[in-house]
């Protein structure tokens, strides 16, 4: 159990709940990632986290699974490329850590798929491309200091 240090849903009002955002292209940036099991054991896949930076979706969050190890070949041979592909987005070409790819702007192409378990849409990451030129978030042109979190990317 959780100590809920006295919530009161009276004085809190209920999230209405999120729609899939629409199918297209978005400037964002992964925030976070993890390694994890899959549902069988038999292999992990690397979650991605993105909040997409700019336009009507801006602050909305989309997820990505790269299925890296499995005995299935051609699976890890997919998420393997979709990695590179995430490289090359954000120009960080031999990560060490998957944190290497946090905060840095891409562009994240999201369509809209049925869940097998609800029948309802959800977002699917397509594809991953270097930001386009003119795809720059509000305060992004602000020159950083080596080292210092570029604007978009500070909470």
């Amino acid at each position: 159990m959780a100590n809920l240090h006295g919530f009161n849903a009276n004085e809190v009002d209920p999230n209405p709940g999120f729609d899939p955002i629409p199918a297209g292209k978005y400037l964002a940036i992964i925030v976070a990632s993890e390694m994890k099991p899959t549902r069988n054991g038999k292999g992990e896949y690397l979650q991605l986290e993105l909040d997409i930076l700019d336009g009507p979706y801006k602050g909305r969050k989309v997820w990505d699974r790269l299925v890296i190890k499995h005995p299935n070949q051609q699976t890890v041979e997919i998420a393997r490329g979709t990695l590179s592909a995430v490289c090359h987005a954000v120009s960080v070409m031999a990560p060490k850590d998957s944190a290497e790819l946090h905060n840095l702007p891409l562009m994240v192409t999201v369509g809209l798929k049925k869940r097998d378990d609800t029948g309802e849409l959800t977002n699917v990451v397509k594809s991953y491309s270097r930001r386009e030129s003119g795809a720059v978030p509000a305060g992004a042109a602000v020159v950083n200091a080596p080292g210092s979190t570029p604007p978009w990317a500070r909470k």
